[in-house]
């Protein structure tokens, strides 16, 4: 079995239908599912964070990009 988590779940994945430790019984299902899911987090959530998927073993984690460029508040969340 492969895992998909959200390494963190900010407002807008809890309003969503989307669900967090998902199992799927192959790697290329898994792929395809955390890639399908971040692309529709990245397009469809408010804008605050973008996401990107990170292979950890038999996990795909969904984690937040460290990037501030499209800055959380536009300031980079505190980082000062």
């Amino acid at each position: 079995m492969f895992k998909i988590t959200v390494e963190k779940e900010c407002g807008c994945f809890k309003r969503s239908d989307l669900q967090n430790n998902l199992e799927l019984a192959s790697k290329d299902e898994a792929l395809l599912k955390s890639i399908e899911m971040k692309e529709h987090m990245n397009d469809s959530f408010c804008g605050k964070h973008s996401f990107k998927v990170q292979e950890v073993g038999d996990q795909f984690v969904i984690a937040m990009n460290d990037s501030t460029s499209n800055g959380c508040c536009g300031g980079g969340c505190g980082s000062h």
